[in-house]
């Protein structure tokens, strides 16, 4: 019982790790894609801050979902992280390259120097989600066994499901990126970017139901276990995701960007929590439970004490830092202030 009750805790966490970190990840996304250096300006002042005040601050979960694995689930982490450590390695690489660009590029003056940051930092924010998408196909199709190094190094991330995660965790961190933006640029007043942007959220929203309805043929016949829980199941959160992912749309064609948001955010939790019901009571598939593999329940008890007194110091201080960077700037109601290609005003959370 402890034992789902931390799993369901570390989901939580990755969860959050998705719609924040994801969004973070899809704005460096856009900044590639955001034009040469004179016409994509605006867009990537507008990236930049909506990133500011808080890109470091999403990286919190994925930090507390690896803390809690190997807590709580030491067997489990042990198997992954020794059986996928190429992709893990070259995460952990894009994340530390994504940082320093990022923060590099905003302290350079010579114009080379910044279109030579600005790309380490716009390919990492691709290459990342890529491999973590990998990581989480390789888990879900059943090539991670129990032990060390068990699994084969190279074919445990390169098989049709990973590719198929890593493709949808791309597709999805854009389309977060550039919801979360709509509004970040209508707050600013600046009504060109937020078309801009409603345009490439419309586009990569499309793209990943495309990308989805495609992928149940992989599933059914790469990932079995995984294709006949999500149909059986966890059918009912698909569905909610589903229904949640084409309001996001119908809002966004209404340019209702707030409610957008939080109809992207509940597609994409509902699906990351449609793969944890499906794949549910398995850590590893096929055999490998969350009763099998968790830990003492002394040490289980004592973390889920640290998970409740770190939710008491973390929620209000990370509500905080959001709700500063989210209020309308002076000149008045969401929209109304005229545009000013781009916005110069303080930095604005993704």
């Amino acid at each position: 019982m402890i034992a789902d009750v931390m799993l369901a805790a570390m989901w939580v966490g990755l969860t959050c790790y998705a719609l924040f970190g994801g969004a973070d990840f899809g704005a460096g996304f856009w900044d590639l894609l955001a034009g040469r250096s004179r016409r994509g300006a605006s867009r990537r002042k507008l990236i930049e801050h909506s990133l500011g005040p808080v890109w470091e601050a999403n990286h919190v979960w994925l930090i507390f979902v690896l803390v809690m694995l190997w807590t709580c689930f030491p067997p489990v982490f042990a198997a992954v992280l020794s059986t996928l450590y190429i992709p893990l390695t070259l995460t952990a690489l894009g994340i530390i390259a994504r940082g320093a660009a990022f923060a590099f590029r905003k302290a350079s003056t010579e114009m080379w120097q910044q279109r030579l940051f600005g790309g380490c930092f716009a390919l990492s924010s691709v290459i990342t989600p890529l491999f973590l998408g990998a990581v989480a196909g390789g888990i879900a199709s059943g090539r991670v066994p129990p032990g060390i190094a068990a699994g084969d190094t190279v074919t445990s991330w390169v098989n049709p499901t990973s590719a198929l995660g890593g493709v949808i965790a791309v597709l999805t961190c854009a389309h977060l990126a550039a919801v979360y933006l709509c509004a970040d640029a209508v707050r600013e007043g600046d009504a060109v970017r937020a078309a801009e942007f409603r345009r490439r959220a419309l586009g990569s929203g499309l793209a990943c139901g495309v990308v989805a309805l495609a992928g149940i043929a992989v599933l059914d016949q790469d990932a079995p276990v995984l294709f006949h829980g999500l149909t059986h199941r966890a059918l009912a959160l698909v569905v909610i995701g589903a229904v949640a992912g084409l309001a996001d749309l119908a809002l966004l064609m209404r340019h209702r960007y707030v409610l957008a948001r939080g109809a992207a955010g509940i597609a994409v939790a509902a699906i990351l929590w449609a793969w944890g019901v499906a794949q549910y009571p398995h850590m590893l598939v096929p055999s490998t439970t969350v009763a099998g593999t968790a830990s003492h329940d002394s040490v289980l008890v004592a973390s889920l004490i640290s998970v409740g007194v770190g939710l008491v110091i973390l929620t209000p201080s990370l509500w905080l830092l959001y709700a500063m960077f989210q209020r309308h700037p002076a000149g008045g109601p969401e929209g109304t202030r005229p545009a000013e290609g781009g916005g110069t005003g303080p930095g604005r959370a993704v």
